[in-house]
């Protein structure tokens, strides 16, 4: 009889933790989305809670509230670069930099176009200062840096050539580029609707980075 009262008293918690933490991923990634599709605007407990199929208790007793939240997903968009691309660079044939930064350009670029919270965020930066953006815009650059660094490992740009500088822009741009298709589907004329555009995009940006590091 011990036995069993043994037995049930260790796998009841055992329940319980996979419980909160199926619960708490579920908030998070109902925060997310919502997020994404209606801004803070629509960043609200209840909405939340409705999303997640959860009582809106949960949310307090979990993130402590919409601030908690938001460093959820800050936490969790510091992960976005390694998730969603490999760090063996897709079995590119890595040689010099610039095929490291045409290989990673190409791939930061599809990652984006894939995530609306992320591109949501980066139009953000430029259109919304506040606590919160601050936060996500934070976690988001600081995940970019360390991924770039990491996959760089030991090469280098060929001489003369302002690496930090070059990236900034290259990026910058592959990111306003995202932007403005999701907003216009086009930018200064060019259109951004098909993959066919996005081809045409992809062939540029090869040059680009050919013309600077070879």
């Amino acid at each position: 009889m011990l036995q069993i009262q043994e037995l049930t008293g260790s796998s009841v918690p055992e329940k319980r933790v996979k419980n909160r933490a199926g619960t708490e991923q579920a908030i998070l990634a109902a925060a997310r989305d919502l997020l994404a599709e209606k801004g803070f605007q629509g960043f609200g407990i209840n909405a939340i809670a409705r999303r997640a199929g959860c009582d809106k208790q949960l949310i307090y007793r979990y993130y402590g509230g919409l601030d908690g939240l938001i460093e959820a997903i800050g936490a969790d968009l510091g992960n976005w670069v390694k998730d969603r691309i490999p760090e063996d660079t897709g079995g590119a044939f890595v040689l010099t930099y610039g095929d490291l930064m045409e290989r990673l350009a190409l791939l930061f670029m599809e990652a984006l176009r894939d995530d609306p919270l992320v591109c949501k965020i980066v139009a953000w930066e430029v259109s919304k200062d506040t606590p919160q953006v601050r936060k996500l815009s934070e976690a988001r650059a600081k995940a970019l840096a360390r991924w770039l660094d990491r996959m760089r490992g030991s090469l280098v740009p060929p001489k003369g050539v302002d690496a930090p500088t070059v990236n900034a822009l290259l990026f910058a741009s592959i990111q306003h580029l995202v932007i403005s298709a999701s907003a216009t589907g086009q930018f200064a004329g060019l259109p951004l609707r098909t993959e066919k555009d996005w081809e045409k995009v992809a062939v540029s940006v090869r040059r680009l980075v050919r013309a600077i590091y070879g």
